[in-house]
């Protein structure tokens, strides 16, 4: 009876995690705010999210009356205008989707105000791409809620540029397109995730502490101020592109390594050209990339390569046969003293013994950075179907943590 099919969908919950995804070619500057299209395409990997996800589960329910957002329990303003627009999206493609057809005996009301909970298990806003996991996840939940399904990298985009990246898994390109109305600024799978199987990714925790300029303020004075970004985004990264697509289908880390390192310290020279400039890189920051290029050294070819966002914290690539070798090196670099033993978290890490030329390589150094492996990358947005893992409970409230 469609009464009693009504009650049953009085309240409905759904689900799902998404991963952050780090981007080996960068994307900095819009060439529209409102629509968040980019001035330049970017190439990304997905990690894998035992490490690092957010989790988000969306509410709809008739007895609700406004519509309400909780981040990391904390109760957050769920009028943000780039929240608005996913959940406008969503919604406009669910009533485009049933386009009055009666497939669904009683479709989810597109009227019913929602809950929103999400959380992360990693800092906020330090540069660790949180808003690209924390949209992807949001515009995952929202569309299963509705039954929407298809094209969402547009409609994440629309939360957080990068956003788009974390709908896919593995490696994947977000196309900066060239319609006016961003139809056409997708992410697509440029190979999935278990294309470079030996690929191991390495979070240096540097600091968990919110970054001083957000990214979508820096972008903008550095699109208005740069002339380095502007020969970037027309002339050097669109060969760039072609060349680490090239690198990641031959499984080449030679070429996969430098490029990456290339990119993100062009990334940051842009970030200098800016005026006045912004500095994401802190002296820890630089203490490991000298260490990496000391190792690499050491070594005579690359062997671990690093990569920064908008924010001090480092994530390394390198192959699953040196991570225990560079482990030991940042261990003796940055003595685990003061980091108490949370010190590596992930896939378990061999122990190494380190030749005495590599330790005279490596200098120790300051205080200390915190090194999670993410174990390597991993797929796109899941649904989590166990309902004792919602983050809002029956009533559409979040769940207390135990």
């Amino acid at each position: 009876t469609s009464s009693a099919m009504a009650e049953e969908r009085a309240l409905a919950m759904v689900t799902c995690t998404a991963p952050v995804n780090i981007a080996v070619i960068k994307y900095w500057g819009k060439r529209d705010n409102d629509l968040i299209l980019p001035i330049n395409s970017s190439l990304s990997v997905t990690l894998h999210q035992d490490q690092l996800k957010t989790t988000t589960t969306a509410a709809a329910s008739r007895d609700f009356t406004e519509d309400r957002l909780w981040l990391n329990g904390e109760e957050a303003d769920v009028g943000h205008p780039r929240l608005q627009a996913c959940l406008r999206e969503v919604r406009r493609l669910a009533r485009k989707r049933r386009g009055g057809s009666a497939e669904d005996a009683a479709p989810l009301s597109l009227s019913y105000k929602i809950h929103v909970a999400t959380e992360n298990n990693f800092p906020t806003a330090a540069g660790l791409a949180s808003s690209a996991a924390g949209y992807a996840c949001l515009v995952s939940a929202l569309a299963r809620l509705y039954g929407v399904e298809g094209e969402l990298s547009e409609v994440a985009r629309r939360g957080s540029g990068s956003a788009c990246r974390s709908m896919l898994g593995g490696f994947v390109q977000w196309q900066r397109g060239e319609r006016p109305d961003g139809r056409d600024s997708l992410a697509h799978q440029v190979a999935p995730e278990t294309h470079w199987p030996e690929l191991r990714v390495l979070v240096l925790v540097v600091s968990g502490e919110k970054k001083q300029v957000a990214s979508t303020a820096g972008m903008q004075t550095s699109v208005d101020t740069s002339p380095l970004l502007k020969h970037r985004a027309e002339v050097v990264v669109p060969e760039r592109l072609a060349l680490m697509m090239r690198h990641i289908r031959e499984r080449d880390f030679e070429g996969f390594g430098q490029l990456t390192m290339q990119d993100s310290n062009q990334f940051h020279a842009t970030c200098l050209d800016t005026f006045p400039p912004i500095f994401y890189l802190n002296d820890l920051s630089r203490h490991i990339i000298a260490l990496a290029h000391r190792f690499n050294a050491h070594h005579g070819r690359t062997k671990v390569a690093y990569t920064f966002d908008a924010g001090p914290n480092a994530v390394i690539f390198t192959l699953a046969d040196t991570v225990a070798e560079f482990v030991e090196v940042v261990r003796r670099s940055f003595p685990p003293a003061t980091n108490g033993d949370q010190f590596v978290r992930g896939l378990p890490v061999g122990s190494a013994s380190l030749p005495e030329e590599l330790l005279a390589a490596v200098d120790p150094a300051p205080a200390a950075p915190n090194p999670s492996p993410a174990p390597q990358p991993g797929p796109g947005p899941q649904l989590v179907d166990d309902p004792s893992q919602h983050l809002l409970g029956a009533d559409g409230l979040p769940r207390r943590c135990a």
